[in-house]
């Protein structure tokens, strides 16, 4: 079952549709805010040196609290493709 849960998550990733959606969700609710924490260059939250996200758990839990505080009503799915758009996109967690 877990491995089956994995193997789905890994093809959910893959999808263009799934990181269309997490870019989509992602630029809605998040570029202003850190825009504003970077002097203009959101992505920079992402690549700097001494980021805090190092791990893909920590990306998942960092996403959720972020999307509390941005009051973004995302489902689970639609945190998860947020996740998986930074994921491979920043971080390239696998």
């Amino acid at each position: 079952m877990i491995k089956r849960v994995l193997l789905l998550v890994g093809l959910l990733a893959l999808s263009p549709m799934v990181m269309a959606q997490g870019k989509r969700l992602h630029d809605a609710a998040c570029l202003q805010c850190h825009a504003s924490l970077t002097g203009g260059k959101p992505a920079n939250l992402y690549t700097r040196n001494d980021r805090k996200v190092k791990t893909l758990a920590s990306l998942q839990k960092q996403v959720k609290g972020c999307a509390i505080v941005a009051d973004a009503n995302w489902t689970d799915a639609e945190r998860e493709s947020v996740v998986q758009y930074l994921s491979q996109t920043f971080y390239r967690f696998k």
